[in-house]
């Protein structure tokens, strides 16, 4: 008996994380199965604050920085046809992905 499985996409690139997006729906919607998604996560954002000058003599100012990461989670019916044809989408380097099975 097939359980479900989480897939779980972050990136801090957005436009490829929707690339992988749409190809997973697709391989998804081609199998016929049951899913719900991508339902999107929070986005975190890391920020960096420093000192623009590192003598510390003069005016302080600073340089903010900042890196967001965007996150998805797709909920699928994990049959064995729809886990091998998950597994040969071509993944873009900089989108991790992390697959549970419950």
């Amino acid at each position: 008996m097939p359980g479900k499985a989480r897939i779980k996409l972050s990136s801090t690139n957005l436009e490829s994380l929707r690339t992988l997006e749409n190809e997973i729906l697709g391989v998804i919607k081609e199998a016929n199965a049951n899913f719900s998604g991508p339902i999107p996560l929070p986005t975190k954002v890391l920020k960096v604050v420093t000192q623009k000058n590192p003598s510390g003599e003069g005016t302080i100012t600073w340089d903010k920085f900042e890196m967001r990461i965007h996150r998805r989670v797709f909920y699928v019916d994990a049959s064995d046809k729809v886990l091998r044809s998950l597994l040969r989408v071509r993944l873009p380097e900089d989108v991790k992905v992390a697959i549970d099975l419950f």
